[in-house]
Formats: structure tokens, C-alpha cells, sequence
């Protein structure tokens, strides 16, 4: 996460009943996160949010732009509240964990099932993809600036990043999950944990 992701790849909410569409589409983000979408098609969308299938055409043009779409909203109201846990602290190890932990946050109302859905459908992995690179890019930056400040110890930065990228491209991609049990958000509070301690002087 935590890329800021172009309006372009969302529904617009303009014109009349723009703040309905607006509120729907929450919905729908909310619905797919906790249970998957695999499994739901756009009739069974339609009765769980008590809306006709027009309806949820005006919001995409088939089932997989609207899933895509709710997947790029995931990520983007995850980025907003990540970089708001980030602006409030100012010395390098707490950003650093509070980085690591929002991101946590952010992705334990999650269930596997929507993280399963999103590793077999390749518009919506591509998103999640894209935007586990970008806080893998956004926690090497955490490094260098804890490192400059003195708060971290000497590390050969490019390696850290890199096996931080791994590990939470191993996540994204559901190997983690595979190989320990651990869901996406207790994966990321474990690592957040080893790179605090690995890191802090």
C-alpha cells in the first residue's frame, strides 16, 4: 500500500445522486474486503446492498471494474490513514513502527478469502502488487532517514530494502500466509517487530 492511485482507476461520484453513488460504493469496498468477491456475483451484489444491478452498473461497467475499482479504494483510504499515522510521529524507530503497524491496522478487517480473491484475479493483484512495491520503497526511505539521523545502526540499506521487498512481496502474494498461517496484518506486525529490533541501536 501506499501508493496514491489516479482517479481515473475509480467510479466518479458526480451529478445527482452523486452522494448516494459515493456511500454505495463504500459499501461495496467494505462488503468485498470482509468477504471476498470470487464468489458474489453482480445479482448477489445487488441484494446485499439492497440496490438494483442498474444501479451498480452506473458505478462500473461489469463485475471486474467494480471489483478493480473497490480494490483501488481499499488501498487508497489504507494510504490515507498510514500517512496520517506516519505525519504524527517524528522520531525515526516510532515512524518506523508506526508505519509498519498501520499497515497492519489497515489490512486486518481483511478476511483470507478477499486476499485469496485478489491473488487469482490479476487486475486486482496487479493493484495490490503496485502498491506493496510502493511501501516497500516508502519503509526504505523510513531506513535512510533513521540511518542519516543516527537512530538506526549502520546497514547496507539497498539489502534491507530488498529483503523487506521480499518479504512483503511474499505476503502479497499469499506465500507467507502459506507457509506460516499468519494472516496479511500479523505478517506485517511480525516484520515490523524484527526490523526494529534488528535496526535500533
Amino acid at each position: 500500500m501506499i501508493e496514491t492511485t489516479s482517479d481515473t482507476e475509480s467510479p466518479k461520484h458526480t451529478g445527482r445522486g452523486a452522494k448516494r453513488r459515493s456511500e454505495l460504493f463504500e459499501e461495496l469496498t467494505d462488503l468485498l474486503v470482509a468477504e471476498g468477491f470470487a464468489h458474489l456475483t453482480l445479482d448477489d451484489l445487488a441484494a446485499r446492498l439492497h440496490c438494483s444491478k442498474r444501479t451498480l452498473y452506473g458505478l462500473a461497467g461489469s463485475k471486474e471494474q467494480l471489483v478493480r475499482a473497490a480494490v483501488v479504494q481499499f488501498f487508497r483510504r489504507a494510504t490515507e490513514r498510514v500517512e496520517a499515522a506516519l505525519a504524527a510521529e517524528t522520531e525515526p524507530a516510532r515512524r518506523l513502527a508506526a508505519y509498519l503497524r498501520a499497515v497492519s491496522a489497515e489490512l486486518a478487517p481483511a478476511s483470507a478469502r478477499f486476499f485469496d480473491d485478489l491473488a487469482a484475479f490479476e487486475p486486482a493483484a496487479e493493484v495490490y502488487d503496485r502498491n506493496t512495491r510502493a511501501a516497500a520503497r516508502r519503509v526504505q526511505q523510513l531506513i535512510e532517514e533513521g540511518t542519516a539521523a543516527g537512530a538506526f545502526r549502520e546497514v547496507h540499506v539497498a539489502f534491507a530494502a530488498d529483503v523487506i521487498t521480499s518479504v512483503m512481496v511474499r505476503i502479497q502474494r499469499r506465500q507467507v500466509a502459506a507457509a506460516t498461517g499468519l494472516t496479511d496484518a500479523q505478517a506485517y506486525a511480525n516484520l515490523s517487530e524484527l526490523l526494529l529490533h534488528g535496526l535500533t541501536n
